[in-house]
């Protein structure tokens, strides 16, 4: 028989209350608390995306002030990342970004970012992945994987729903349960289910009218029972209100520290009955068990190479670029000839991250105008700054710059202009007004334009903006977004053609701000926001409303072209294998992201988006090059979630499975049938009848019944009820309704009896 080991003491054993309870809350702005008695080392933590936020002075304190970072590597931010569709990229840059960490000391790093852009104004989007939640899950859990096999503990963020910045402190963002479980749940469901976060970033707002901090719900029910997690829940910095209330529902650590001052409200809580100790210390041996996955050595630390990470952060920065539009092959320009005229203050000025707690000093910068000077072979390359950033002038338009770069313009074979948005335009801590260009800018296009019609237009901007009307006059246009700090490098590549651009966007691009979904309800008023809009977010809801866009949901073009062919599916194990076969058919070397969606069931019972993603895959090929792409996609990942039912659902019937080059160009599509689960629905009185019709065992026992009435000549409804004009006209009826009327083939007392055979029925289906 084998031996059972001795269960592990529990740390909070024998610690006094008042030690117990500091030791859920910091000890400084971004360390831990720990304990000698119980041997819990204190845990460093530093803010970190895209880099590390590390204080210029050793210790705990200096970095509430966002501009006296000490210098590490600013990676791509996610809004870049998320446009590389690339998880081992991802997990590349994570795990430079732990080299890092574990040379300053650094045992968590609070990253990555995972929530939804459900519009394009929150001031915060250039810290996220994306409008979907696949690409955010795919992306932010390889960050994870990247952190945590180094030793360096992630904390996943923002649990949940923290998709805007407006009121974001107090804000409720009231979500039917749908939405919140396909939407805005699903990308932490994935990543914590699959790779394992050690830490899990409560939020500042609240959902439904319960803070995040505060919402058993969230925090015990769904994120530890459901999904089984098991490291701590920390709160944002400054997002608890009611420590005692918060620790009730699963919050293991307050940050940052509070000077005792909660410390012994929750002591006081525990002494006065109103808080069960138990609580408190499973909380405290959560966060012992934290304390010694991230404090524990992780082998010798390597000697910082600052200049191996800057080489990380431009390969990464390569992928990240989208080349959104390139007529008549302007792009890539020659660096051996010709004359290039280089205009926008940005061009010399880079914005490389946004404003906020994720601010890094980069460790170097790569200038765009120097490393196309630099990569420029025989071109000249001249260079007009055409308006001024915002400061001083505030923004406004610069007649003799403008009139300096026009002139540069008509006398250059090609112009790249650099336009984006100004760093006060998005930020932590506040939501955009609009999605238009500075006037200056967009000005200035218009002028550049009629001297000389060869412009490239080359973005900076960590949210989208509005390319419309002008985008319809620039033959080509490149998505820069926030590269970090090696992003000048990757832009002159690209431009010139050492580098074959395959970024493609992870949201989409509209026309219009109106345009987007979730305009009349965002960012919401009188501290609520109502996500009234649903499931329909992004590329969903742009389809559903079949609404034109300035550029779709996985969008981005290359110096090549890729043909798709011979798509197949079949069925694998507890899913299903979608293959089919990508060939080169330009004349260059190129990767491409072949993206799998699925539409229908045809007849389903619920709305469901024209076409939503369900898995991607990366491909690079030479010249004439083929190659078989697969994807597998699970039964799970065609369900919806039930909330009659109370869980993910599969409805049987004909799905579409198709396969293209954004969510507009698909390129292949196949059929697919799928049985659905059963049905967990118990059937009652209140049900409609097309809900006992359109149940698989209530159906059919209901068939039975009327079967049986209408053998009695006396139920003349039976027969009424038989007819399908009648039965359309009463479908919407609880069937205890059509019992009360007097021809009815069901009398009232005949209900229960049905119901428990339903229910009966269903459980012998369950068991077969």
């Amino acid at each position: 028989m084998t031996q059972r080991s001795a269960p592990r003491p529990s740390p909070a054993a024998g610690l006094p209350l008042a030690e117990k309870a500091s030791l859920t809350s910091g000890s400084g702005d971004f360390v831990s608390q720990g304990s000698e008695a119980a041997a819990i080392p204190a845990v460093r933590m530093s803010d970190g995306p895209h880099g590390l936020r590390l204080p210029r002075e050793s210790g705990d304190g200096g970095q509430l002030d966002l501009h006296s970072a000490a210098p590490a590597t600013c990676f791509p931010p996610a809004v870049a990342l998320g446009s590389s569709w690339n998880p081992e990229l991802a997990e590349e840059v994570a795990g430079a970004i732990a080299a890092e960490a574990v040379a300053h000391g650094v045992h968590v790093v609070l990253g990555p970012g995972i929530n939804i852009k459900r519009s394009p104004l929150c001031g915060r989007n250039f810290e996220y992945f994306s409008e979907d939640p696949l690409v955010s899950s795919e992306l932010g859990g390889a960050m994870v994987r990247g952190l945590q096999n180094a030793g360096v503990g992630a904390s996943l963020k923002h649990y949940a729903a923290n998709n805007q910045e407006t009121d974001r402190m107090r804000v409720s963002a009231d979500i039917d349960e749908r939405p919140l479980r396909e939407i805005y749940l699903c990308a932490f469901e994935r990543v914590v289910r699959r790779d394992g976060p050690w830490s899990v970033m409560a939020s500042y707002n609240g959902v439904n009218g319960v803070p995040v901090s505060q919402n058993t719900r969230l925090l015990t029910e769904i994120l530890r029972e459901e999904w089984e997690f098991d490291g701590i829940v920390v709160s944002d910095w400054g997002a608890v209100r009611d420590r005692v209330a918060a620790l009730r529902a699963g919050l293991d650590l307050q940050m940052p520290g509070p000077g005792g001052r909660t410390d012994r409200e929750v002591a006081a809580a525990v002494e006065s009955g109103a808080l069960d100790e138990a609580l408190l210390d499973r909380a405290v041996d959560r966060l012992a068990l934290f304390a010694h996955r991230t404090t524990a050595p992780a082998g010798s630390p390597a000697a910082l190479d600052v200049d191996a990470a800057h080489r990380i952060a431009g390969r990464a920065a390569d992928q990240c670029v989208v080349l959104l539009k390139n007529d008549d092959a302007l792009l890539p320009l020659d660096p051996a000839a010709g004359s290039v005229a280089v205009i926008g203050e940005f061009a010399r000025t880079p914005r490389f991250q946004g404003a906020g707690s994720s601010q890094v000093t980069p460790t170097r910068l790569d200038v765009p105008l120097d490393s196309l000077r630099a990569l420029a072979t025989g071109a000249d390359v001249r260079f007009a700054a055409g308006y001024a950033l915002p400061g001083a002038d505030d923004g406004q338009p610069d007649a003799r710059l403008a009139e300096e770069a026009v002139e540069l313009a008509g006398r250059s074979d090609t112009v790249v202009l650099f336009l984006g948005l100004p760093p006060q335009d998005e930020s932590e801590g506040f939501d955009r007004d609009h999605l238009d260009l500075p006037a200056a800018q967009t000005g200035l296009l218009r002028q550049v334009l009629e001297a000389n019609s060869r412009v490239v237009v080359v973005l900076s901007n960590g949210g989208v903006v509005r390319t419309a009307p002008w985008q319809e006059r620039v033959p080509a246009l490149v998505e820069g977004w926030l590269l970090g700090q090696a992003g000048g490098g990757a832009l002159a590549r690209v431009l010139f053609g050492a580098v074959n651009p395959s970024g493609k966007l992870a949201e989409t691009v509209p026309l219009r701000l109106e345009d987007s979904p979730s305009h009349l309800s965002f960012p919401g008023e009188e501290g609520r926001a109502r996500y009234g809009e649903g499931i329909f977010v992004g590329y969903r809801g742009y389809d559903a409303q079949r609404r034109e866009v300035a550029f779709p949901f996985g969008h981005g073009l290359s110096y090549t072209t890729f043909g798709y062919d011979g798509m197949s599916v079949r069925e694998d194990g507890d899913g299903f294998r979608v293959a089919l076969t990508v060939t080169n058919t330009g004349s260059r070397a190129g990767r491409e992201i072949v993206q799998v969606y699925s539409g229908g069931p045809d007849g389903s019972r619920v709305l469901r988006p024209v076409r939503e993603l369900r898995g991607f895959a990366s491909v690079f090929l030479e010249p004439g090059e083929s190659r078989e792409v697969t994807v597998r996609l699970t039964r799970h990942d065609l369900a919806y979630y039930s909330e009659r039912e109370g869980g993910w659902k599969t409805e049987g019937g004909r799905y579409r499975v198709e396969a293209g080059a954004s969510s507009r160009d698909i390129r292949a599509s196949v059929g697919l049938d799928v049985e659905g689960d059963p049905s967990n629905l118990r059937l009652t009185g209140r049900n409609t009848l097309a809900e006992w019709f359109g149940h698989p065992v209530g159906g059919p026992l209901l068939m039975e019944a009327f079967a049986r009435a209408r053998a009695d000549s006396a139920q003349e409804g039976a027969g009424a009820l038989a007819d399908p004009v009648m039965r359309r006209f009463l479908a919407g009826v609880p069937l205890d309704v059509i019992a009360e009327f007097p021809q009815s083939p069901l009398p009232p007392e005949s209900l229960p009896a049905l119901a428990d055979e339903a229910e009966a029925r269903t459980a012998d289906r369950h068991r077969d």
